[in-house]
């Protein structure tokens, strides 16, 4: 079973296709409040959710108020973080940026006309004809200004998916029952070893840029790499040796971090 990442326009029916998606195949749908749980369980520190409903959406969204990189890092960890089950449904995150290395990984976009959309929402949400037309533009731009910032890339090129739908053309029950069908498909690859192990290592990478982020450690004078599970390795630089050893006491820290290797000398004064 392939893991499939299901990107979409709002009022286009994604969220209730990537649903019917998951039940279908039986597999976990990992959507914001999924998400929102598995990076409490990942042991993103209390103190940065205390001020979250824990059952509201838009979870990310809300982290937006940290540092942008810090956010980005804490999304791409968590987005790695349960792409290593190696199968299931990821509901939008970037995940069909962040995934698109793996071969395993079948990338989905659900689209619609702007007329169709502000119709659904009217219909699903109440609104006014009105606020869905405001509700559908502020949305996109939100969505399309975060992706080129983030990923640098425009969210509606064709080469980052692997099947586009219409739904005002096939319907939302149509939509899911084509994903399904594609799914089963042979030519999809399952997850290697490899590729699940690659994964793990890069959401403990991005665990760790984040909570580096978090302090005033200038991250731009060392590299991380992550070789093999819970593995840490530090090269470079840092301003003094009381920063050095703050470094590592911040990696140590990071849950999954089991060993640091450390590389890092100290830069002389006036540099």
């Amino acid at each position: 079973m392939p893991l499939i990442t299901i990107s979409r326009s709002i009022g286009s029916g994604g969220g209730v296709i990537a649903a019917k998606v998951a039940e279908a195949l039986k597999v976990e749908l990992y959507d914001d409040l999924k998400l929102q749980h598995t990076a409490i369980d990942m042991g993103i520190p209390l103190e940065d959710l205390k001020s979250l409903d824990e059952k509201a959406p838009w979870f990310f969204d809300r982290l937006l108020s940290r540092k942008p990189e810090s956010y980005l890092s804490i999304m791409e960890s968590v987005v790695y973080k349960v792409a290593q089950e190696g199968q299931g449904v990821i509901l939008g995150h970037g995940s069909q940026w962040l995934l698109r290395v793996f071969d395993c990984a079948f990338h989905v976009y659900i689209h619609s006309t702007g007329s169709s959309r502000i119709r659904y929402i009217m219909e699903t949400k109440g609104m006014s004809r009105e606020a869905a037309e405001k509700l559908v533009a502020k949305t996109d731009n939100e969505q399309s200004g975060f992706f080129r910032y983030a990923f640098h890339m425009d969210w509606n090129d064709p080469s980052l998916y692997d099947l586009i739908i219409n739904t005002e053309k096939l319907g939302i029950e149509a939509a899911a029952k084509l994903i399904v069908d594609t799914a089963g498909s042979e030519a999809l690859s399952e997850c290697s070893l490899t590729a699940v192990g690659g994964m793990e290592r890069l959401s403990l990478k991005k665990r760790v840029e984040a909570a580096i982020l978090e302090t005033d450690i200038n991250p731009y004078l060392f590299s991380i790499e992550v070789p093999e599970k819970g593995v840490v390795h530090l090269n470079g630089t840092t301003y003094s040796e009381e920063e050095k050893n703050k470094l590592i006491r911040v990696v140590r820290q990071v849950s999954g971090v089991s060993n640091v290797k450390v590389e890092i000398g100290i830069m002389p004064a006036g540099v």
